[in-house]
């Protein structure tokens, strides 16, 4: 049940005009599907509660009234199963040769003489068609319903065991049809049980995921299912927000097609605005930013936040506040932006940094505030179902953006805060991106041979799907 789940749950409202996060299901995921499937089928067909059978038998010197009950599914199999795309409307099902052992047991009733006793029923050839469809429902959600199912049930042999067993055997072929009416009654029931069991699940399953305490991914549907001859693909807002204030960034998604490829089961394309829209939310949260103290300095460091120190870029910071320790506000002044060209994965962060003298009472005096124009370029992996990332330093530009000591030189401090940032910011930074982005993989499964490849505006992911629980 878990794998059709997955597939169908992996792949509006205002910047949903082009969907951020695209998946893509390829015919290798249905070959992988129809064995989960075909397993799920037969386990409801094992759990069928069969009606008990009454009829008659004429042996010309009388009628025998029988009940066939306690019937129970112990064997099936089935020799093929096949799943396919069908354009525009959603996957066909198709059950051939599928073969049941059905055990149970007899009573007969003739003028005031009652016998019982065992039998064995085989089916040889269950032939069934399902055609399924897929679309959207009022919740943005997949929604699978069943078009047509039908079925048709051949070679039924009956074998009776215990008391008179002998009378009736010969006399099977006279009620071969009714039994076969009864099984050919439970195998659609059986298969509609399965797709009803998978859309409750997708109902269960909400549009809006919460990553951590802090944001949210918002993934309906931003248009209905597309179904070709050899995919099936859902378009997805994939659009992250600050949980306690969530609000739109200024930017939108850009158009980006998924290529087609048949080598994994499923592709993902997670555009800028994915990647960006989690940026906003963090940024909107008031998250992007960090503290600086002296004791977060390695001792080896030559220079450490100290007015003294300082007074060597900064003459008159050593005359206004002698001897004084210093502390760093360092935030992100704009929202950081990620960027995708092929094989490229850049980051502009705009920063600000706020340089404060502490006080003997750890009162905090202004000093001055230098602009940041970071410039970063790495690399994207998946790690335990996240999307991480490692970055390094391009290039930073400095400005001053306010004084409260009055005007001085920049140059100089251009070399230290190159330092701070590859020291501290850049670490901190990896630190948080190691911990990435969490992929919407549900529970009880895990992604394989995975390939990440980036594209131009969009990051491109192709995997296989595994599962980790052994319940389905």
């Amino acid at each position: 049940m878990k794998t059709l789940v997955f597939f169908f749950f992996m792949l509006t409202q205002s910047h949903a005009d082009h969907p951020a996060l695209q998946t893509r299901l390829t015919h290798k995921s249905l070959t992988h599907g129809s064995q989960m499937m075909s397993v799920l089928i037969q386990q409801k067909l094992k759990s069928t509660k069969f009606p008990e059978v009454h009829g008659n038998v004429d042996i010309h010197i009388g009628t025998i009234d029988y009940t066939l009950s306690n019937m129970q599914i112990v064997r099936s199999s089935i020799a093929g199963f096949t799943l396919a795309f069908v354009q525009g409307t959603g996957v066909s099902v198709k059950i051939s040769h599928l073969s049941l052992a059905v055990t149970g047991r007899w009573a007969t009733h003739f003028g005031f003489i009652h016998d019982s006793g065992s039998f064995d029923l085989w089916v040889n050839s269950i032939n069934v068609n399902t055609l399924l469809e897929f679309s959207d429902d009022e919740s943005a959600r997949v929604f699978i319903s069943i078009i047509s199912c039908t079925a048709d049930v051949t070679g039924v042999v009956v074998n009776f065991h215990g008391g008179a067993s002998f009378i009736f055997q010969p006399f099977v072929t006279q009620f071969r049809g009714q039994i076969a009416d009864m099984i050919h009654q439970q195998i659609c029931p059986a298969v509609n049980q399965v797709i009803d069991d998978v859309e409750k699940h997708l109902q269960q399953i909400s549009v809006n995921v919460a990553v951590n305490q802090f944001i949210y991914l918002s993934i309906p549907l931003t248009s209905s299912p597309i179904v070709t001859e050899n995919s099936f693909q859902l378009d997805m807002k994939g659009e992250f927000y600050s949980i306690s204030s969530p609000s739109e960034p200024p930017f939108s998604p850009e158009v980006f097609d998924l290529p087609s490829t048949e080598d994994f089961m499923m592709s993902v394309g997670l555009s800028e605005f994915f990647m960006n829209s989690a940026v906003f939310s963090y940024f909107s949260a008031g998250l992007l930013h960090i503290h600086i103290t002296d004791d977060m300095i390695p001792k080896s460091s030559p220079i450490h936040l100290n007015t003294s120190q300082f007074s060597i870029f900064i003459p008159q910071l050593s005359t206004l506040y002698p001897d004084m320790k210093m502390q760093v506000m360092l935030y992100a002044s704009e929202t950081p932006m990620f960027s995708f060209r092929p094989g490229e994965m850049s980051l502009h962060v705009p920063a600000s940094a706020k340089f404060s003298a502490v006080q003997q009472n750890g009162t905090l005096t202004p000093l001055f505030r230098l602009d940041v124009n970071g410039f970063f370029s790495g690399n994207a992996q998946i790690q335990n179902q996240h999307l991480t990332a490692a970055f390094k330093m391009n290039n930073l530009t400095l400005a001053l953006g306010s004084s409260e000591i009055g005007d001085f030189k920049i140059e100089a401090l251009d070399r230290v805060v190159k330092m701070v940032v590859n020291m501290l910011v850049l670490p901190k930074l990896n630190e948080q991106l190691k911990t990435g982005v969490e992929l919407p993989v549900p529970q009880g499964f895990s992604l394989s041979e995975t390939n990440i490849i980036l594209k131009n505006g969009f990051l491109l992911i192709l995997t296989d799907v595994n599962v980790t629980s052994s319940h389905l």
